[in-house]
């Protein structure tokens, strides 16, 4: 998915899609990922309280092999998928095939091929928007979005355990706390979300441990998880462009 890489604690580096080793390397384990995430709605509970998309026009931003974009076309007027891994748009436009509301571009987060003002909700989760380093993301949604429209953002939890704590293992100098404070200075509000990954068999959860972290950390959440649930906390942040805002 792209975005501007800060290495979670490092400088901002422009350039091409920063590759995203799970999905890219993995794509049918991410799908089973995916159908496990938020396996009782929660995170769309929150959305749809937020920045409702009934009869709206959809961005969903780093939208990977697009697993979400049907559920959005269920209620949207249009969605447009947009991810820089040719891959991946592959997969996802296959998806679409027969949703004549949806449509995928290959595009990174920061150079969208799609007019001013021509988009209500921007939905991006766990892609491009991970903290300092994203400005140039965050004013092409804002040249996208309408007056009134909002930016969804969904990222994992850091502060919330056990997937936190392994989280923090792999990736120590990413400190939560700062990136909340810049969300914060952006404008955005942030909620926090509970959800549940639940999964039909144990080899389906270990390969998607497997996936995500380092062997020793993949091995070590293995081994807390006796069952076929994982509580995993999020971070939603939303921000809403100003209805008296014309670009």
């Amino acid at each position: 998915m792209a975005r501007l890489h800060t290495g979670f604690g490092g400088q901002p580096k422009p350039g091409p899609a920063i590759p995203s080793p799970n999905i890219w390397n993995w794509p049918e384990v991410y799908e089973r990922e995916n159908e496990a995430q938020d396996a009782d709605g929660a995170i769309w509970g929150v959305l749809r309280e937020l920045a409702p998309w009934v009869g709206a026009d959809v961005v969903d931003m780093g939208c990977g092999d697009g697993f979400h974009l049907p559920f959005f076309a269920r209620d949207a007027a249009s969605v447009v998928g947009v991810e820089p891994h040719p891959p991946l748009v592959g997969r996802a436009r296959v998806r679409v095939a027969g949703l004549d509301r949806v449509r995928v571009l290959q595009a990174g987060a920061a150079t969208v091929p799609l007019p001013d003002a021509s988009v209500d909700l921007v939905h991006a989760r766990t892609a491009y928007f991970f903290g300092a380093g994203c400005e140039p993301g965050l004013a092409e949604t804002d040249r996208l979005l309408r007056p009134g429209g909002a930016l969804a953002i969904v990222d994992l939890d850091f502060t919330v355990g056990p997937y936190g704590s392994w989280l923090r293992a792999d990736l120590p100098r990413y400190d939560a706390g700062t990136v909340e404070r810049w969300f914060a200075g952006q404008g955005f509000s942030m909620r926090r979300v509970d959800t549940t990954w639940r999964f039909d068999d144990r080899a389906t959860l270990e390969a998607v441990l497997g996936i995500e972290f380092s062997r020793a950390v993949a091995a070590r959440a293995i081994a807390e998880t006796p069952g076929l649930t994982i509580p995993v906390g999020y971070r939603v942040h939303v921000r809403r462009k100003p209805a008296g805002l014309v670009v």
